[in-house]
């Protein structure tokens, strides 16, 4: 646990100068080697999730951003203060739900707690969860509509994507 804090750490300090958020090498099929598993129209594969503090989460009515992370990544970190700085996080009809992509609970609470995140947090460990989605590549962002269909996906290396966000 004081180990991964460390790392957290020492991520936010040099963050502006990392990049991409991957560390694994990339096929020549693609510029980056990502694949992403849902498409619009597709029905996402979870109703339910099971947040940090081992309550259940439904995916409420409304349009339902996803976003799948990690506490240590500069372009996630970066994504999700710019969703703070939004006002996505006001809007009544929007559910917000970010899953820690090899994160544990313990790690992503304490990540909640110094990053000031107000969202539902889901830990994703051993990437169960994100595998469904996308083979590599942080943060990705998935937007629901009220049917829980996807509507579009967007890779967030790049700042200013949450002004990306959108359901029509």
């Amino acid at each position: 646990m004081i180990k991964r804090l460390a790392i957290v750490a020492l991520t936010a300090t040099l963050g502006s100068q990392l990049s991409a958020c991957n560390a694994t090498p990339l096929p020549a099929s693609h510029e980056k080697g990502y694949e992403t598993y849902v498409n619009p129209g597709d029905s996402f594969k979870h109703t339910q999730l099971t947040n940090i503090d081992g309550q259940s989460i439904m995916l409420a009515r409304g349009n339902k951003l996803i976003i799948l992370f990690a506490t240590w990544c500069s372009d996630s970190q970066r994504t999700l203060n710019e969703l703070k700085a939004s006002a996505l996080l006001a809007d009544p009809g929007i559910q917000i739900i970010a899953i820690g992509r090899e994160e544990d609970a313990e790690t992503l609470k304490a990540f909640r707690d110094s990053f000031g995140i107000d969202f539902q947090l889901v830990a994703d460990p051993d990437r169960a969860i994100y595998r469904q989605y996308a083979n590599k590549g942080i943060p990705r962002l998935i937007m629901l509509d009220e049917h829980n269909r996807v509507v579009n996906t967007l890779i967030g290396e790049q700042p200013g994507i949450i002004k990306q966000v959108r359901w029509q």
